[in-house]
């Protein structure tokens, strides 16, 4: 039997992939300590960088927390919704494509 080779051209277009933006939004209930934890536990924030965000977040009504792929993005906002229902807070964390 004849070997058959077969040559094939596939082009392949490696592309960055979207990024999305985690954002805190300010609530009247939340304890500015429990955001600040938040910041440095999930978003590995130093303490420094949490009272900044959580200051912004206070005075603003929102602030970027970080910039991640899709799946880390919806697994972090889903952490932080998670955590602060279990503490009884109304905190909400939400994501949006940086564009």
């Amino acid at each position: 039997m004849p070997k058959i080779e077969e040559e094939s051209s596939v082009d392949t277009e490696l592309k960055e992939p979207s990024m999305y933006r985690v954002i805190l939004h300010n609530d009247d209930y939340t304890p500015m300590d429990f955001v600040v934890d938040i910041l440095m536990s999930m978003f590995h924030k130093s303490y420094e960088e949490a009272e900044t965000i959580m200051w912004r977040v206070h005075e603003k009504g929102s602030a970027i927390c970080g910039i991640y792929t899709f799946e880390i993005a919806e697994t972090k906002v889903e952490l932080v919704k998670m955590r602060a229902r279990e503490m009884g807070y109304p905190l909400l964390a939400t994501m949006e494509e940086d564009v």
